[in-house]
């Protein structure tokens, strides 16, 4: 989506015109809102941390990543057991995904594979260091400055906000790098709540090449798991 440029004098009308109606976009802090971040051409990671709460939309395009950035696998593991807690997999291509290409492009979700849901036991929200180690492959073109920024809500409530360098990244090239995530420590009554309301604990991930956000993806939790209902 663009962002006409507008003439400032233009917009001087007694009503308030378009300042008056972009005013009321921003926040009561007057951060940034998802819906002014919707119209602009380039999303900045300065742009991302102004915002005060989780996303509904997404707030650039699958196409965007022009990189061709792919993940290819994801594992979780607490630090201090070293114990694995989740990982998961792409399979490769086979011959049912070249079937895809008959399908007509307007029966697919253009959103699909950018949201994940997660189920894990109560025990989760105890741990203090998760490692989380990604593996990613990257198309013709170089990347740099990839970084991450991920932000954990329960509620209206920012729990953690994760932020991180991948570095520069070469061309047709395969990467994997582990990411340290120090918990933000909970109280009992805070674990029950995340517990009682199953995916209400949700996430933005958000990733930049030279600043420039070329990937959106979400998540939700649930920490019931193991648990009769």
């Amino acid at each position: 989506m663009s962002l006409n440029p507008r003439n400032s004098n233009s917009n001087k009308k007694k009503d308030g015109g378009f300042l008056a109606r972009r005013a009321k976009t921003r926040t009561k802090s007057g951060k940034l809102s998802e819906e002014e971040l919707l119209q602009k051409d380039v999303v900045t990671a300065d742009d991302i941390l102004q915002l005060e709460r989780i996303t509904e939309n997404y707030l650039c395009p699958v196409d965007a990543n022009i990189y061709d950035i792919d993940f290819t696998r994801f594992k979780l593991r607490d630090i201090d057991t070293a114990t694995t807690l989740f990982e998961v997999a792409k399979p490769p291509p086979s011959e049912s995904d070249e079937s895809m290409d008959d399908i007509d492009e307007d029966e697919l979700d253009p959103n699909a594979g950018r949201f994940v849901r997660y189920q894990f036991t109560p025990q989760f929200l105890k741990l203090k260091t998760v490692g989380a180690t990604v593996e990613f492959t990257v198309g013709e073109k170089p990347v740099s400055k990839f970084r991450m920024i991920e932000r954990h809500f329960f509620n209206d409530k920012m729990l953690k906000c994760f932020d991180f360098e991948f570095g520069f990244c070469i061309p047709n090239s395969k990467n994997t790098v582990e990411h340290i995530y120090d918990f933000p420590q909970l109280s009992p009554q805070e674990m029950q709540e995340m517990i009682d309301s199953p995916y209400e604990t949700r996430s933005d991930s958000f990733y930049f090449v030279d600043d420039k956000l070329i990937m959106h993806n979400k998540a939700d939790y649930a920490y019931n798991g193991g648990q009769v209902l």
